[in-house]
């Protein structure tokens, strides 16, 4: 049987490295790239599509939750296990929503995390135990229906990008730069998402972006 093909987005090259060796060695699971930024996962996908992807929260240029959408585009059939720092319901919920198979922590056991792939793998759910004690029974079963799983407010895959990016306090110029638009073309798409949002300052669009997870509060 073709082992399943794994793709490793974190912005640690440590951290890639550890997993690669825990997974690796393991029967039927194979690691056949890794990636520190989320444009550059993106990029790879338009390549190829794999089976599953580890995908860090914390990542530059596009977050892991804000990527969700555009990698289930690109390869439908991929299945995304969030693996994490970050123990909070919030960004849990955030990344189910979005799309996500299944969310696990670092902190976690190496046995925890093969059990993660193997059941996001098999179609199933994954959540970390400690998450998932803290979700209610209704909540439980609201993140396993697909109904739910749709883009948070009305923002297309760019204006998710603009928003991130502006978000993490880079300046129009830049922005475009990264994304190959036009300074124009930026602010067009911020004056989108200001109207779709209802926020008038970059403060609160920011306040947005980490409410809904696109970017992570520095803590």
């Amino acid at each position: 049987m073709k082992p399943c093909q794994i793709v490793l987005a974190d912005d640690h090259l440590l951290i890639r490295r550890g997993l690669r060796k825990i997974i690796d060695g393991q029967p039927g699971l194979t690691v056949v790239g890794d990636v520190g930024d989320g444009l550059e996962l993106l990029n790879l996908l338009e390549c190829r599509c794999f089976d599953l992807i580890l995908l860090d929260i914390s990542m530059p240029n596009i977050r892991g939750i804000e990527a969700i959408g555009q990698i289930k585009k690109l390869c439908p059939a991929i299945k995304i296990l969030m693996l994490t720092m970050h123990s909070s319901k919030e960004l849990l919920v955030s990344a189910m929503q979005a799309g996500a198979d299944g969310y696990a922590l670092k902190e976690d056991s190496d046995q925890e995390l093969l059990l993660a792939i193997q059941q996001c793998m098999e179609g199933k759910r994954y959540l970390a135990p400690s998450l998932a004690k803290e979700l209610s029974d209704q909540e439980l079963e609201r993140l396993s229906c697909p109904s739910v799983r749709v883009a948070l407010e009305q923002l297309t895959v760019r204006e998710k990008q603009v928003l991130t990016l502006v978000a993490e306090g880079r300046k129009s110029k830049e922005v475009a730069k990264l994304l190959s638009i036009s300074i124009r073309t930026v602010e067009h798409h911020r004056a989108n998402i200001m109207k779709k949002t209802e926020i008038r300052n970059t403060a609160d669009l920011i306040k947005y972006a980490i409410q809904k997870g696109f970017i992570v509060s520095p803590q």
